[in-house]
């Protein structure tokens, strides 16, 4: 059984730090793709950041230089770490495991945890 699970996230104020972990039992984690995607209110959910399973990483703009994406293929978890938080990174932040072969497309969810920037 997959399994994607969230964890780190919380209330921070507006320039705080945080790091999320995203964790994957039940694949061959080096096979897949890892993104972070957020979904605010009434938004539609959105690629935050994503990274291949050979380290190639891509990130929204409105995240670029802010947030920084990594995986640890040993420990089968992949990591947000998120700087200079702002109140429009509020969200419910989902982490996904994709791999795409010529015939399927493998594609998991965590539940999210939620992240609230505010004063």
């Amino acid at each position: 059984q997959v399994q994607v699970v969230e964890s780190g996230g919380g209330l921070v104020q507006p320039g705080g730090s945080l790091r999320l972990s995203c964790g994957a039992s039940g694949i061959i984690f080096s096979n897949y793709a890892m993104g972070w995607y957020r979904q605010a209110p009434g938004k539609q959910r959105e690629l935050v950041a994503g990274i291949t399973g050979g380290g190639t990483t891509n990130y929204a703009e409105s995240v670029k230089g802010r947030f920084t994406i990594s995986r640890d293929n040993a420990k089968f978890t992949v990591y947000l770490q998120m700087n200079s938080l702002k109140p429009e990174d509020t969200a419910v932040y989902y982490c996904n495991a994709v791999r795409v072969t010529s015939s399927y497309k493998y594609d998991y969810w965590g539940q999210g945890t939620q992240v609230t920037v505010s004063s």
